[in-house]
């Protein structure tokens, strides 16, 4: 990759980001975040998302970057919506066997911010025979895992975080490739390699299936206008160890630039509902065509031209991170 070509893929998500803090008031919880039939897509899950990405982003990024000190912002601001991790504990209350709420804390987690007493009444539902045997896609499965080795409430043994029974698993006929084939298998890889921070956590068989298919699935997104999914497995190329810094997806990159709108949004289909600039901010639909498809630009972005932030212990080979961030009941001082 080129460094002009490392210098325009950056500012996508600068320009992503920029779109992002523009809208912050569309990310904040509002009255029914604790309501029995709110709608969890339109609340929980943005937050939860950006949360993710800027957790991402802080990790991949050196302390002196301007895009570090906005993803810590804007983490605090996502973490202010929770109330400190407190209506975590409250949704525990409310929803013991739900997993949103465990799945949404540990991207805080990942980043520092902590709830201990969210943690212990989160780890004592985990214990239960209930909460293993409800069924679950195994992409989802996947994802609680994940959740509970961020939050400290188990550690998995190994065998339990291989993604049996996904489709990526299989590692079937490429040609059956479709789009939420492409969703899973993304979240299948995000969900092993920690959103990016950790590589070697993809099988050598899955990331040598990729490297042959990956660019022609891409390829595919991109000619029919899949922004959000081309990001997807944007963001995938950059941790396949082959794939990172290939220059045959410089092309790609440029596809998402020419997408990506003047005020930095990226809708997630090129001819999504609500994408006229005009008077975007009063379409109720426009944010929700595009936060997912802009976070996931700027995510890609800086997993394709970041370097780990932080410092690395010799010892053990971990990239330094700030100590966490704790609040609510059993808080130390």
């Amino acid at each position: 990759m080129t460094a002009t070509g490392t210098r325009e893929i950056r500012e996508i998500a600068e320009h992503a980001f920029a779109w992002t803090g523009a809208h912050l008031a569309a990310f904040a919880l509002g009255e029914d975040a604790l309501a029995a039939d709110g709608e969890v897509d339109h609340s929980w899950k943005p937050l939860g998302e950006l949360a993710q990405v800027y957790a991402t982003v802080s990790h991949h990024t050196a302390p002196d970057d301007p895009l570090h000190t906005h993803a810590g912002a804007m983490l605090d601001f996502a973490w202010r919506q929770t109330g400190e991790g407190e209506l975590f504990r409250r949704m525990q209350r409310l929803e013991p066997f739900a997993t949103y709420p465990l799945e949404v804390y540990g991207a805080f987690a990942s980043a520092g911010y902590r709830h201990p007493a969210y943690e212990e009444a989160a780890a004592v539902v985990a214990r239960t025979r209930s909460w293993w045997l409800t069924e679950q896609e195994p992409t989802r499965r996947l994802a609680v895992l994940s959740a509970e080795e961020r939050s400290g409430i188990r550690r998995a043994p190994v065998e339990e975080l291989l993604p049996a029974g996904t489709w990526l698993a299989g590692r079937p006929e490429p040609w059956t490739f479709e789009r939420d084939a492409g969703y899973a298998a993304t979240h299948v890889v995000f969900h092993l390699t920690d959103w990016g921070r950790d590589p070697a956590g993809l099988p050598p068989a899955l990331a040598d299936y990729l490297y042959d298919w990956l660019p022609a699935w891409l390829d595919t997104c991109l000619e029919a206008g899949m922004w959000d999914l081309g990001c997807e497995l944007l963001a995938v190329a950059a941790t396949v160890p082959r794939l990172t810094g290939d220059p045959a997806l410089d092309g790609a990159w440029g596809r998402i630039r020419s997408a990506q709108r003047p005020t930095g949004a990226l809708p997630e289909l090129e001819h999504a509902s609500g994408d006229a600039e005009a008077g975007a901010d009063d379409d109720p639909h426009y944010f929700m065509n595009h936060y997912h498809s802009t976070l996931m630009a700027a995510f890609a972005a800086v997993l394709t031209t970041a370097r780990p932030g932080g410092t690395t212990d010799e010892a053990t080979g971990e990239t330094g991170r700030k100590g966490p961030r704790h609040s609510g009941q059993g808080a130390p001082a």
